[in-house]
């Protein structure tokens, strides 16, 4: 396998890991609860979501012929809480990581090795490019994670291996 396939299995599967975390907060959570904002300097889990999807739209629509900041992305309206409803933000949660994926899933090994990626007029490597936006979700993931535990305190499940469950755990990390 070459480290150009390499790099683009491991990284497809920590994109989905992270997605699956994000899934799980989703479901686990009411509409009203997805709203629950912690401070007025803070984000609610939609907001979160609405930020992350309009990023990827942005990254990832012809991602290899355009700056990765398109014209048309409001970022400073991804802040506002309009995604009223629950089908809402899971519809904007699942557009956003569609669209990731279907750039994501037209990388071959030449595209990995020589491509670029322009994000705010800045030329990257594709693995960069990848790397960069797999950093920025993550951190977001794992706030929307931070607040769902908030929110349900001791009713919370374990997206890893729980409190005092470390010992004997033997999984490998990617599945």
């Amino acid at each position: 396998m070459s480290l150009a396939s390499e790099y683009t299995q491991v990284t497809r599967k920590i994109f989905e890991m992270y997605k699956k975390m994000g899934d799980a907060v989703l479901e686990r959570l009411s509409t009203e609860e997805l709203h629950y904002c912690p401070s007025s300097e803070s984000n609610s889990i939609a907001v979160l979501v609405k930020h992350m999807s309009g990023n990827m739209l942005s990254r990832f629509t012809d991602f290899l012929t355009t700056d990765g900041e398109k014209e048309w992305r409001d970022r400073d309206g991804e802040f506002e809480d309009t995604l009223v409803t629950k089908e809402e933000i899971i519809a904007a949660w699942e557009k956003g990581w569609t669209c990731l994926f279907t750039a994501f899933n037209s990388l071959t090994d030449d595209v990995v090795e020589n491509g670029k990626a322009v994000i705010r007029q800045e030329p990257h490597s594709i693995v960069a490019a990848f790397n960069r936006q797999l950093a920025h979700y993550a951190g977001h993931v794992g706030q929307m994670v931070y607040i769902a535990k908030v929110i349900q305190n001791e009713g919370w499940k374990s997206l890893s291996i729980p409190k005092g469950a470390s010992k004997g755990w033997r999984q490998p990390f990617l599945k």
